[in-house]
C-alpha cells in the first residue's frame, strides 16, 4: 500500500470533524486558482474518439507559443504534472538526486521509489521547484547546473517574467508545467513535460498513447490560445494576495512568503488556528515540520467574507 503523503486538501476529514457539507466548506488548502479557466463548448468528438495527432500537434503549439518554448526542446502532454513528476526519475540514469526542502514531498518519493539516493549533492540530478512550494523561492538560473535538472514551474505562470523557460533546450532538463494551479482546472489533470528530447522521448514511450485526454486536449488549446485572461488573472491574484495579507497581519500572523496563488504565514499555533478556521468552515494547510506555518489559498470573489468571519 502507497504510504499516504503530507498535501493540501484533506477536506472529507475536515466535514467529518466539523460538520457542514462540501458546498459551504472554503477549501483554502491547496494553491489552486479559485477562479478557474471558464470551460469551452467541447465537440462531440472531444469525448467519443480516441485523441489524434493533429490534437496533439495543436496543443503543443499553442504550448510552444504561449511559454515561448525555445528551438530545441521538446514538448511531452500528460495527465497531470504529478504524472510526469513520477515517470521522470525512471528515465534518466540513475544515482544520487538533490531535492532542497521543504518543498512539494512527491518528487522525493517519486525518486526514492525509483531506486534513487536523496542527497545534498547536486552535480548528478538536482529538482528545483520555482517558486517553490510553500516558501516561494524563486531559483537562479547559476544555482542549476547539475547533469540532470528538473525544474517544476507549476507555479510559475504567475510570474511568467522569471520563468526559466529558456533553459528547456539545455541537455539534460526538463520544466515542468501544470493545469491545475494558475488555470484552476487541477480536475482536468494536464500537465506538461519540455527540455531534452531525449528525456522526453522516453517519457513519452513510458506513458504509452493517448496520455491525454481528448477534453484535456480541447480545453488545454483553448486556454492557452487566451492570453488575455492570463493578464487580467495575473492582475486579480495580486491584488487578492495583497488583501490577504492585510488581513492576516491584522490578526498578528507574519509572512513567511509564497506565491499569488498561496500564502505562507508564521503564526503562534498553527493547529490551534487550523481548528479555529475549521470551526468556519475554512480549511487551511499546516506542515508537521513547521508547527508555526500556516498556508492559506485564495478565497473566491464570493467567499472572502467566510473567511473574515472565521477568523
Amino acid at each position: 500500500m502507497m504510504e499516504k503523503r503530507d498535501h493540501g486538501g484533506g477536506i472529507d476529514a475536515a466535514i467529518a470533524a466539523h460538520g457542514g457539507d462540501r458546498a459551504g466548506w472554503l477549501d483554502l488548502s491547496t494553491g489552486i486558482n479559485p477562479v478557474p479557466y471558464p470551460m469551452p463548448a467541447l465537440p462531440h468528438d472531444a469525448w467519443t474518439a480516441l485523441p489524434d495527432e493533429a490534437a496533439f500537434a495543436r496543443l503543443y503549439a499553442l504550448a510552444r507559443r504561449f511559454w515561448n518554448v525555445p528551438e530545441g526542446a521538446a514538448i511531452l502532454g500528460a495527465a497531470g504534472a504529478s504524472a510526469i513528476i513520477a515517470a521522470l526519475p525512471r528515465v534518466i540514469p540513475t544515482g544520487e538526486v538533490c531535492i532542497p526542502g521543504p518543498t512539494y514531498n512527491e518528487h522525493g518519493a517519486a525518486f526514492a521509489a525509483a531506486g534513487w539516493h536523496l542527497g545534498q549533492d547536486p552535480s548528478h540530478a538536482l529538482v528545483a521547484v520555482h517558486p517553490n512550494n510553500p516558501d516561494g523561492q524563486i531559483w537562479q538560473v547559476s544555482d542549476l547546473d547539475a547533469a540532470y535538472t528538473i525544474i517544476d514551474e507549476s507555479f510559475c505562470d504567475i510570474i511568467p517574467d522569471q520563468s526559466l523557460i529558456h533553459l528547456a533546450a539545455r541537455p539534460g532538463t526538463v520544466v515542468l508545467k501544470s493545469f491545475g494551479k494558475f488555470w484552476g482546472l487541477a480536475g482536468l489533470r494536464l500537465g506538461f513535460a519540455i527540455g531534452d528530447p531525449v528525456i522526453i522521448a522516453k517519457l513519452r514511450d513510458l506513458l504509452g498513447p493517448w496520455q491525454v485526454s481528448g477534453p484535456a486536449l480541447a480545453i488545454g488549446a483553448e486556454a492557452l490560445s487566451d492570453p488575455a485572461w492570463a493578464d487580467e488573472t495575473r492582475i486579480r491574484l495580486a491584488d487578492d494576495t495583497t488583501r490577504i495579507d492585510r488581513l492576516m497581519t491584522q490578526t498578528g500572523a507574519a509572512l513567511v512568503g509564497g506565491t499569488s496563488l498561496f500564502r505562507l504565514y508564521q503564526v503562534d499555533d498553527a493547529t490551534a488556528l487550523q481548528t479555529r478556521l475549521a470551526r468556519g468552515h475554512v480549511w487551511s494547510r499546516t506542515f508537521p515540520y513547521a508547527p508555526d506555518w500556516l498556508r492559506l489559498g485564495l478565497p473566491a470573489p464570493d467567499r472572502w467574507v467566510q473567511l473574515e468571519a472565521a477568523l
